[in-house]
């Protein structure tokens, strides 16, 4: 190769990493710029080898570019004389991948003084270091599994470390204090800066963020994501699809070959498992990563698409489309379409989705989501449907733990807590629930919730003179009878998933 797209990156993450230490450093006596340089250096250079040692292919695209990118800037490695024959097999590059799993140091010198100054140097290391990991992923035709999952969890570890020092910072600044960093709120003086604008120039811009507001950064949105409670291995999945499109993205920018593939997705799990809300976020991802224009999530179901006389049910569907173009269209409980007789038109509902799926597969994003079983019927349902929808995203039910932790924060919010024995007793009728197709996960734990609170509110009224106490705590009481048998739970039937 006689350019090294590497060598870019590394350039950036030098320069800019190289700054902010210097920044991050400024108070400390006896520190050489040069011997940060250095030490920003050696950190590029270990990302780098780690990023290509993930798969264990070290492909020869990939040698190419660590020489030509390291070479002028670590001759100590003689790297300048190798070839990826020689380097192939070394210990420059194997074993190297489990550098990623040790925590940076220089990372923590940028995350303590963001914490220290309110700063946002960590972001820095963030954003340059994906750019290594991204650009090494797309070096190969087809980038290996073991490379999106290697950036990441360097992601996540990084974001964890951001929002950690995001938070000590917080508490440094005390309740008056500016936050800034991944969705928090915004700092001090931005509505100051808002009324500065010319009044025409100011209502124009918010006219146009009302009609469509500006895409989030990738990592605010993957930041949410990870926030859910449990969805472990669906946070996973997701960060996957995230990595590979930014990787087949950069592989285009620079006139590489790229993989043909379907962004149409299959959510399977009971109601009340998240997936609206992942698909919500995965809509804004898809437009932040410039899949579609625009992002917005589109919902409907069998109501929506189809009708109850001929020539009808197609104009129904292309109605759906319309409103999804340049974005999402969520179908739950999908597999309905496949259910009636011979009369039925959820048939024409779904050949007219298979030519439009194809049609705007580059301007709609279609997810379907419905029981797992069921949504294997309906995959069968037409030829065209299990081609379209290469990845298949399972939604677990929520444990107990995780469930009480939903109701915890929705208490949080809305000012109410469980006592110590109102919380294990929550805890315990949530256990009795039997966990069998169609439960209804964090939907039967809101209206559990929501019915004590309406409990709650029976006993208070009835007190002379409530506490703040009296107001916001739920005891045993509240929660109803305890010898309760689970069907006599309030709203504990299978229903849409609304969480």
């Amino acid at each position: 190769m006689s350019t090294s797209v590497l060598d870019a990156v590394v350039d950036s993450f030098v320069e800019d990493l190289t700054q902010a230490l210097i920044s991050a450093t400024a108070q400390l006596q006896d520190v050489n710029p040069q011997d940060l340089r250095s030490a920003v250096t050696v950190e590029a250079f270990n990302l780098a080898t780690a990023m290509i040692d993930a798969d264990q292919r070290h492909t020869t695209d990939e040698l190419e570019n660590l020489i030509q990118a390291f070479g002028h800037r670590l001759p100590d490695t003689q790297l300048l004389l190798a070839t990826p024959e020689t380097l192939r097999g070394s210990d420059l590059v194997v074993g190297r991948r489990h550098w990623l799993e040790t925590d940076s140091e220089l990372f923590g010198i940028l995350a303590d003084a963001d914490a220290r100054q309110g700063t946002e140097l960590a972001q820095q290391y963030y954003n340059r270091s994906l750019d290594i990991a991204h650009v090494v992923a797309s070096l190969d035709v087809v980038t290996s599994a073991a490379e999106l999952t290697a950036i990441s969890a360097l992601r996540s570890k990084l974001l964890a470390g951001m929002r950690s020092s995001a938070a000590e910072a917080a508490t440094l600044a005390g309740p008056n204090g500016a936050q800034t960093k991944l969705g928090a709120e915004p700092v001090a003086g931005a509505e100051q800066d808002a009324e500065a604008e010319p009044e025409a120039e100011a209502e124009e811009k918010a006219a146009m963020e009302k009609a469509d507001p500006p895409a989030r950064p990738l990592e605010e949105l993957l930041a949410e994501l990870d926030t859910l409670v449990g969805l472990h291995e669906v946070k996973e999945r997701v960060h996957l699809v995230a990595d590979f499109l930014c990787v087949q993205g950069l592989r285009a920018a620079r006139n590489l070959p790229t993989m043909e593939t379907s962004n149409h997705l299959v959510f399977t799990g009971n109601p009340g498992t998240g997936k609206t809300t992942v698909a919500r976020l995965l809509a804004q991802i898809y437009r932040t990563l410039g899949v579609v224009a625009r992002g917005q999530l589109i919902e409907t179901d069998r109501s929506g698409l189809v009708a109850g006389f001929v020539g009808q049910t197609a104009p129904l569907v292309r109605a759906k489309f319309d409103e999804a173009e340049e974005g999402m269209l969520f179908i739950d409980e999908a597999y309905t379409l496949v259910r009636g007789g011979e009369n039925d038109f959820g048939r024409e509902a779904i050949d007219q989705i298979v030519k439009l799926m194809e049609d705007r597969r580059d301007s709609v994003v279609l997810v379907v989501a419905g029981y797992p079983e069921e949504m294997q019927q309906f995959l069968s349902a037409n030829p065209g449907l299990r081609s379209r929808f290469p990845t298949t995203i399972e939604f677990p039910d929520y444990s107990t733990e995780e469930l009480m932790q939903i109701v915890d924060s929705m208490g949080t919010k809305e000012r109410y807590e469980l006592t110590p024995e109102a919380r294990n007793a929550f805890a315990a009728q949530l256990d009795s629930l039997p966990r069998e197709k169609g439960f209804g996960n964090a939907r039967v734990a809101r209206n559990m919730f929501e019915a004590a609170v309406n409990r709650h509110a029976s006993r208070v009224v009835k007190l002379e003179q409530p506490t703040e106490h009296d107001l916001t705590a739920l005891v045993p009481a509240d929660l109803g009878r305890p010898d309760a048998r689970p069907d006599e739970q309030p709203d504990t039937q299978p229903e849409r998933d609304a969480v």
